[in-house]
């Protein structure tokens, strides 16, 4: 019965967001029941198809011939901060490696006038594609319909643009925040208080806030007696000491149960000042996860107890594969939504695992068949005969 009452909780809470987000937001299409152009739905999750996604003759497998010879991508980030971009970049490099590609990584420093003229450069030099990671479309879509107009293919990665033509794929940011939610609010019985990490003018923390709002609101004995969030080179170690102040403000057993942290490099400057203040009765509830993170949530009595993510190297991968798909003429989708997971310390082994080992407690982690057209393996086959 009470799962059934959690069910019923959960459905009503989204069919209200997902009603203010029709209204408020350029991402009807997220919302939609029906799957964008160039996706089916099958067993209630979208996969991408194309002209040669279903082919199994020799002549349908055949290379396209604009990917008889290498091409050049240009990857465009708004920042690399963190183990989750540096694990990112590794996924592209590692697909356009296989593909027999060269790519180019540009790293605009939180500075989105840089990044519009990275993407101005990536056109100059007649890339065969472009990644953007992070971004936003006040900034990004007046080069990026150049692009678009030269013929060099567009795919962003938690961005909110809106062009036709340009595939944006997520890692559904609202659902991560959700699952992290609501597995804290089952945790405190739906009663405490709370600290909350946040920073504004990034698409995926403005996507991870709305459900926030709405959290707030499903659940008023919970209450957020801190917020505070910067973005920085350092932001775990300025993560960190913010943390130490909240800490000293509050400094009794109860006066804190939990800290909702938007991104892991949150989550890691706050794990760290709890464990030196030796207030391991607070737990730390995060978004987003890599190796160092998961090493930190599975030592003995650590306060970082759950986190919500996607698997940030295959992000890379599938971005990577539907830039070729665009190369190739394929048909793809105007958005993707890769599904996140719950990773929760009392899932893990006692033993260390990684990333890559965590499919093995993870059900469907890092386990992606998006994007995928069968001459990407005749295309891999030829660059391993070099």
């Amino acid at each position: 019965m009470k799962r059934f009452k959690a069910l019923s909780s959960l459905f009503l809470l989204f069919f209200a967001v997902f009603s203010i987000l029709a209204g408020c937001t350029h991402e009807q299409d997220a919302v939609s029941s029906k799957p964008a152009n160039g996706a089916k739905t099958t067993n209630n999750k979208t996969e991408t198809t194309s002209s040669h996604s279903t082919a199994t003759s020799d002549e349908q497998a055949a290379i396209p011939e604009k990917l008889k010879k290498p091409v050049k991508i240009a990857a465009i980030m708004q920042l690399s901060i963190g183990t989750f971009s540096s694990q990112y970049i590794a996924g592209v490099k590692e697909q356009v490696q296989k593909f027999g590609g060269d790519v180019q990584i540009y790293n605009a420093d939180n500075d989105l006038t840089k990044m519009a003229s990275y993407v101005e450069t990536a056109i100059t030099q007649n890339v065969d594609a472009i990644l953007l990671d992070h971004g936003r479309a006040d900034a990004l879509e007046g080069p990026v319909k150049k692009a678009v107009a030269k013929g060099i293919p567009v795919v962003a990665f938690d961005n909110d643009l809106n062009i036709p033509g340009v595939t944006v794929i997520d890692q559904d940011d609202y659902s991560l925040a959700w699952k992290t939610l609501k597995t804290l609010a089952e945790d405190l019985n739906g009663e405490g208080n709370i600290v909350t990490i946040w920073v504004g003018g990034f698409t995926p923390m403005e996507r991870r806030h709305v459900i926030y709002d709405a959290f707030k609101k499903r659940y008023p004995n919970i209450k957020e007696i801190a917020k505070f969030g910067t973005a920085s080179a350092n932001t775990a170690l300025d993560t960190q000491t913010q943390m130490e102040a909240i800490l000293k403000k509050y400094p009794n057993k109860g006066d804190i149960d939990a800290v909702f942290a938007t991104w892991d490099e949150f989550a890691k400057g706050a794990t760290r000042a709890i464990e030196q203040a030796g207030r391991t009765e607070i737990k730390v509830y995060g978004i987003d996860l890599s190796d160092e993170d998961l090493q930190m949530i599975q030592k003995p009595n650590s306060p970082w107890v759950a986190t919500t993510a996607t698997d940030p190297a295959e992000v890379g991968r599938v971005q990577v594969r539907f830039a070729y798909q665009k190369i190739a003429g394929e048909k793809t989708p105007n958005i993707y939504s890769l599904e996140p997971h719950l990773v929760k310390r009392s899932d893990l082994p006692d033993k260390q695992v990684s990333m890559n080992e965590l499919s093995q407690y993870i059900p469907g982690w890092g386990q992606s068949n998006v994007a995928i057209s069968p001459w990407m393996k005749t295309l891999e086959a030829q660059v391993n005969k070099k």
